[in-house]
């Protein structure tokens, strides 16, 4: 162990540790969950640093040279070289404090060992006075919140959602001429083609990626040059715009300073119309692995209309059962997700005066639910749905029993003739034809053409 000072006092800390005193009394003081913050959030702590040097530097605050060993320090960590020097609970401070210095002190460090000075020097670069120039926890770790679920959106999620989208378009454009019946209400309806069908699953896709879009585009905006409170003490009036920028040129994202850095810092509403996002995909992709499900139901007992892949034994007891457990695994991805959200929801409706103090479990729970959503999806596509196959005899068989193809005589014979055949039919366990040949209704030919599932599905 080592022994440093903070404004505390003195405190052990590993030798080995990139970090510093603040960083270690939080360690010390949260033995909560055992879960360090999201590797996305520490990654984008680099990179937000990054840019607040190149911004300092820019407007004369910071030099050259020290400028050059704090951009060289964050970026190390965006890489992810030092992960294993951020271990602060997610469950801390609730501004995130202890993870703005748990930065600080490892840039200063990695600075202080480039520069040949001893870890814990804080030499030539400060953790406080030069990587937190110009800056505070309370714009720092919004920001960094914004810019590391904005990316994890765009490089995880929206990925995923297309290729999930892909392989259900795929599939639609495959089955788009097997007949099927229709079901609403759970109850046999009218038909359409399996390839119909799947083009609804495959635009609920569509609509997820423009939803992730959207959280996406309400998180954009950032607190940096707030500072404590938002009045922006401390640090340069042109601070925020220049980190801003410095972001947007990085990233291609079209990040800006906040229009009202008090709501910027007080209220978490973006992070919470995120969230409502991630819920809306939730819940679609619950509706499309849920039916994919049920008709794949059976092999001989269900609805059958689908053969989804076999991925493993379904059964410790029953030989030979196969489970739709891709659909299940997604599921239970949706739950939780929607669950995370709730939280989400409830961490912004409690914040309180000028700042927020949920940020850290703000972040876990977003950082989470697209890191899950994300694999979800692209397991799901890749472990069951380009592997479904159409049954098509079923399906055929399920269209010929179904009495809702009475639907289709209501402009011949009026519909209260047709409601009259179709329960004739049922319970006398006779097709619609050969009831609405008795009753005499229609003659044989324009009774097979207006039975004829083809036009039912493909309406002039």
């Amino acid at each position: 162990m080592r022994l440093e000072k903070d404004s505390m006092g003195e405190m052990e800390v590993p030798d080995e540790a990139l970090f510093g005193a603040s960083t270690q009394r939080a360690v010390l003081n949260f033995p909560i969950s055992g879960r360090p913050m999201p590797t996305a959030f520490i990654h984008a702590l680099g990179t937000v640093k990054w840019a607040c040097a190149a911004a300092n530097e820019s407007l004369g605050r910071l030099s050259a040279e020290k400028a050059s060993l704090i951009k060289t320090a964050a970026l190390e960590v965006e890489d992810g070289r030092h992960d294993s020097d951020f271990p602060v609970d997610v469950f801390q401070t609730g501004s995130g404090t202890s993870s703005n210095m748990n930065i600080n002190e490892v840039v200063s460090n990695l600075a202080a060992q480039s520069s040949g000075n001893p870890i814990g020097a804080k030499e030539p670069i400060h953790p406080n006075d030069d990587v937190n120039l110009g800056q505070s926890s309370n714009d720092i770790i919004p920001t960094v919140l914004h810019v590391s679920v904005v990316l994890a959106l765009r490089d995880k999620l929206l990925p995923a959602l297309n290729h999930l989208g892909e392989a259900l378009e795929a599939k639609s454009e495959e089955f788009s001429e097997v007949i099927k019946i229709g079901r609403t209400h759970l109850m046999d309806a009218t038909p359409l083609t399996l390839g119909q069908e799947f083009s609804g699953y495959a635009a609920q896709l569509r609509k997820s990626e423009a939803r992730a879009q959207r959280a996406i585009d309400c998180l954009l905006e950032l607190a940096i040059g707030g500072t404590a409170v938002g009045t922006g003490i401390n640090t340069h009036p042109e601070f925020g715009a220049s980190v801003c920028a410095n972001l947007a040129d990085k990233t291609g994202l079209g990040f800006r300073e906040a229009d009202n850095h008090f709501e910027a810092q007080g209220a978490r509403d973006d992070c919470v119309e995120a969230a409502g996002h991630l819920t809306a995909i939730a819940a679609s992709l619950t509706k499309v692995a849920n039916d994919i499900r049920l008709l794949g139901s059976g092999p001989r007992s269900g609805i059958t209309e689908i053969s989804l892949p076999s991925t493993q034994p379904g059964s410790s007891i029953m030989p030979g059962k196969v489970n739709p457990v891709m659909s299940e695994m997604l599921v239970q991805v949706c739950i939780y997700v929607q669950g995370l959200s709730q939280s989400v929801s409830i961490c912004g409706r409690d914040g309180h005066f000028e700042l927020n103090v949920t940020l850290p479990l703000i972040a876990h729970c977003l950082h989470e639910s697209i890191e899950c959503l994300a694999n979800g999806a692209r397991t799901f596509a890749d472990r069951c749905v380009v592997g479904i196959e159409a049954n098509e005899t079923r399906c055929r068989e399920l269209v010929e029993r179904s009495l809702m193809l009475v639907t289709a005589l209501n402009p011949h014979i009026g519909y209260d003739n047709a409601a009259k055949v179709a329960k004739q039919a049922f319970a006398e366990g006779k097709t619609l034809k050969e009831v609405v040949l008795e009753l005499g209704l229609l003659d044989e030919p324009t009774l097979n053409a207006a039975l004829d599932p083809l036009t039912m599905v493909k309406p002039s």
